[in-house]
Order: structure tokens, then C-alpha cells, then sequence
């Protein structure tokens, strides 16, 4: 069983000495040694790493309760765990499928995207229990029109809904900054929708989620464009302070909130400095995806890998091992490649990247690798490696001490 609970205090944060994962000749030949025995594809979770990754993102959001995003873990055992850590406070969820299931045990969730999933619908409305531990997201009335052609006001239970507003920033040069979320941006249009929704009958108006992905998601510290990053979130969190504050005031006067909910794992910082705020968003970085090195503000621990064997040999210079092409949503760059990290100096071949069943290998440490041996990679994001596989090997110190089934291999495939 996963435990975070001991050790130290969610206020004592990140231990005063070095961690073992900033010293890679002892955390990957660590992690080889303790699961020497197991057949490759293996994917691991440390737990020192993961309990460091938990207490960081607490100290960063200053006290802000934090709402755990399913998508970036996908792992039941790791989101119980953490739940269990004094600061961290609900679910927010991907789909509505997922949503009912997490409900079965859980009963504060949240979800981040809208449903048009009539089948989930009419298990929602079936199930009271699941109807008062999960909240709905909208930013259209065809939201709720959907829903009430599943079940009319007077058929169902009432169901509670909270509006999803763009926190994107809009440039006069550059245009639209951050990701194509909601169509509500002003306080003047939230507040407008809030009185629609209140209007109707069967449904409860009850948080706000604003996610700031060009804060959140974007690294600050790496890359010729990095000044360019860093001035355009300086401007997007003066603008969306206030814009929020404003959104926040409107949408209070038109109901009682539960919950205003934003940012993630990379604006901790900016969201738990927001008074308008009762909670912030974090997922990613507790397994600490490779996406999230390149912040200036913190610098999350590689919790989760996964390691292939070297299988052949085309070449002096080049390993080939099975596997390795897991590769992560959003645009098809280089950052979007599994990272190899161990040994160090490797590299994917420009011509043929990360591929589904193998991926060659080049760099000095190449030509040192024989059949048999084994490369540890970071996959970009956090949660998208446990589509692939069917369960985490806990490792603690020097051996695993566990097995963590993902969602796949509790046999649920979502999205």
C-alpha cells in the first residue's frame, strides 16, 4: 500500500539536503538494480521522489488547497495517497466515466472538461450519491440542454455545475496567448451565463475553474525564446489578476461559490498568491514529467520512468532498444519525445525519433550498451504513460516494495 503520510510535515517541504535524483549516477543505477529482475517494458514510481514532488507543490502553492488532476496520474493508488496529505483537497477529473467510478470512493470531484456523454449522463442521474459528489463543468446553454434532454429538471436529481472561463490573455500584437478553451472571458459574460444557469431549474451553480496554461504549462527558463516567455506571462498574470478578481466579484453576487478554481502545476506560485482564489489545480508534477524541467521557479524530481533493453546493434554507435515510441499529446516536436536519461548522452536519431517498437540510439554512452542492457526515459507529461502499461513498480530505496495498477490495468480505458 502507497503511504506519504510519514517522515515530515507538509510545512517542512523538500529535505535541506541534496535529493538523490540531482545525482543521476546514483538514481537510475539504483532503479536498475532494484528491478534487474523484472522483464522490460518496466515502469517505475519512486516513492521518496513522488512524497518529495507532494510536499513541493504545497509549500509552492502557499497554503491554497490543491484539487489533484486525474489526467496527469491515472493511477487510483497514487491519487488515494495523496489525498490523504493534509493540503491537497478533491479530484479533478477528465470524463464523466471516470468521474462515476472515482465516486465510488471518493466525493469531492470535479469535471475539468464539458459531457456529452448521454450514457454517463443517465448513470449520473441514476445514482444521487454520484449526483452530490460530482460537479459538471459548462460554457454554453447547450450544455445544459443536453443534459436536460437526457432527463428533464423534474426526472432527475438536481445537478451541480460550475462554468469554465478562458484565463487565456489576449495581445493586441500576438494575439490569442494559451489554450482554446471556454468562449466566457469577461467578468460581463460569466456573470451573464451565471444568471442563465441559476434560471434553470435542475441545476446548482457552484465553482468557477479558470486554468492558465500559458503560465501553467509553458517552461520559463529554457531556450533562445525564454525572455520572450517570462515577459508574456509577466503581462498574462497582471492582466488575468485582475480580470479574475473581477470575474470572481460578479459571478459571488449572481450565487454562493463552493469553489474558485485555477492554475496547475507550473503557476503554483501566482495562483496560491491569489486572493480571489480557494483553491488550485496540480497534477503533472507529481510524477514530474520531463515538460516541467524547464521552470525557473522549481524543479520537480523524475518520480515516474520507464526503462527498454537494448535488443541490437546496427551500428558502433547506435543502440537499438524495443520500444521506447511513447509519445505525447500536443504538438509533434521534440519535446514531445520520451527523453532517454540513463545512461546519459543518448539521443534519438533526428531521421527516426522515438518509434513504436524500436527506437535506435545514438551518443558516447551507445557505443558502451550490449544486448541486454538497459536505458531509462522520462516521457514528457505524467499521466499519458500509464495508457501504456498496466501497472507501477513502487521502488523504496533499494527495492520494490509494491504494484500500482493504472487505469489500464484496472481495465478502464477512458479517453
Amino acid at each position: 500500500m502507497l503511504d506519504l503520510t510519514d517522515e515530515m510535515s507538509p510545512l517542512e517541504g523538500a529535505p535541506a539536503v541534496a535529493p538523490e535524483w540531482q545525482d543521476p549516477g546514483r538514481y537510475w543505477p539504483r532503479l536498475s538494480a532494484a528491478t534487474g529482475h523484472l522483464s522490460a517494458p518496466v515502469a517505475v514510481i519512486d516513492r521518496e521522489a513522488l512524497r518529495y514532488n507532494a510536499m513541493d507543490l504545497l509549500v509552492r502553492s502557499g497554503g491554497l488547497p490543491i484539487r489533484v488532476a486525474s489526467k496527469s496520474v491515472r493511477v487510483r493508488a497514487v491519487l488515494d495517497a495523496v489525498l490523504k496529505l493534509p493540503g491537497f483537497r478533491g479530484i479533478l477529473a477528465f470524463t464523466l466515466p471516470e468521474a462515476l467510478w472515482l465516486a465510488e470512493e471518493h466525493d469531492d470531484i470535479v469535471l475539468a472538461y464539458p459531457t456529452v456523454d448521454r450514457a454517463s449522463l443517465e448513470q449520473l442521474f441514476a445514482d444521487e450519491q454520484a449526483a452530490q459528489r460530482i460537479t459538471l463543468m459548462v460554457d454554453d446553454l447547450a450544455h445544459l440542454d443536453l443534459i436536460d434532454s437526457v432527463a428533464a429538471p423534474g426526472a432527475r436529481p438536481e445537478i451541480r455545475v460550475a462554468i469554465d472561463v478562458d484565463a487565456s490573455w489576449k495581445s493586441s500584437v500576438l494575439g490569442h496567448i494559451g489554450v482554446r478553451r471556454s468562449a466566457l472571458f469577461t467578468a460581463g459574460e460569466v456573470a451573464a451565463f451565471a444568471r442563465k444557469v441559476v434560471a434553470r431549474p435542475g441545476f446548482r451553480l457552484v465553482g468557477l475553474q479558470m486554468y492558465d496554461a500559458q503560465i501553467a504549462g509553458q517552461g520559463d527558463d529554457a531556450g533562445p525564446d525564454a525572455p520572450v516567455i517570462r515577459l508574456v506571462q509577466a503581462r498574462s498574470r497582471n492582466e488575468l489578476r485582475e480580470r479574475r478578481a473581477a470575474i470572481v466579484e460578479a459571478v459571488s453576487a449572481v450565487a454562493p461559490m463552493e469553489f474558485l478554481n485555477g492554475g496547475g502545476t507550473g503557476s503554483l506560485e501566482f495562483t496560491g498568491s491569489d486572493e480571489s482564489l480557494t483553491e488550485a489545480s496540480a497534477g503533472s508534477g507529481l510524477l514530474g514529467g520531463h515538460l516541467f524541467d524547464g521552470y525557473r521557479s522549481f524543479q520537480p524530481a523524475p518520480a515516474s520512468a520507464f526503462a527498454f533493453d537494448v535488443v541490437r546493434r546496427p551500428a558502433a554507435d547506435i543502440a537499438t532498444v524495443l520500444g521506447g515510441g511513447w509519445i505525447a499529446s500536443g504538438p509533434a516536436v521534440a519535446s514531445r519525445q520520451p527523453k532517454p536519461v540513463w545512461p546519459e548522452g543518448l539521443h534519438t536519431l533526428s531521421r527516426e525519433a522515438a518509434g513504436e517498437v524500436q527506437t535506435p540510439l545514438q551518443g558516447p554512452a551507445a557505443r558502451r550498451l550490449g544486448v541486454g542492457d538497459r536505458v531509462w526515459f522520462r516521457h514528457a507529461k505524467s499521466g499519458e504513460p500509464a495508457e501504456r502499461i498496466e501497472r507501477y513498480h513502487l521502488v523504496s530505496g533499494d527495492e520494490v516494495i509494491d504494484e500500482l495498477p493504472t487505469y489500464r490495468g484496472e481495465g478502464k480505458a477512458f479517453l
